[in-house]
């Protein structure tokens, strides 16, 4: 994943794409403070899941700010968040759609075992260890929380 920052990096800077440029710069900023952060608590440098979640939180923080700038009437700054979850998402898996998300729910929901809303930890921490950064998760908890109720 690291590789393929850095070769989309200077292909951006070799095309002069100034946004691209930038947001794959604070890509690599957040990755490398995630880095420092388990380098402090003992652990290795960050893997390539954990580096997905990363983009998905990023995803999610822009997104927020984009519907703020919207509310204040400031378009231009919301379009610059939304230029920016662009680059990011070209690094993300593809998503999954509302259908399938659903199916591999309850398909968790029976693999884990879950009978009931106590359950619904493990069925999280299943979806997000097999779909890392391909769904939501704040939706799919709905999803799960819905079926097991």
């Amino acid at each position: 994943m690291r590789e393929i920052l850095a070769a989309q990096l200077k292909d951006a800077m070799r095309g002069g794409d100034k946004r691209r440029i930038s947001t794959i710069r604070l890509i690599q900023a957040a990755i490398k403070d995630r880095d420092i952060a388990a380098r402090t608590a003992g652990k290795g440098a960050v893997n390539d899941e954990e580096i997905l979640q990363i983009l998905a939180k990023m995803v999610k923080q822009r997104d927020e700010s984009a519907r703020i700038y919207e509310e204040a009437n400031r378009l231009e700054l919301a379009q610059q968040e939304r230029e920016e979850i662009e680059v990011i998402k070209s690094f993300l898996p593809k998503q999954l759609g509302e259908e399938e998300v659903r199916q591999l729910c309850a398909a968790v929901i029976a693999d884990v075992g879950a009978d009931g809303l106590r359950d619904m930890g493990k069925c999280m921490a299943a979806l997000k260890e097999r779909y890392p950064g391909q769904m939501d998760f704040g939706k799919a908890s709905g999803v799960v929380k819905t079926l097991l109720q």
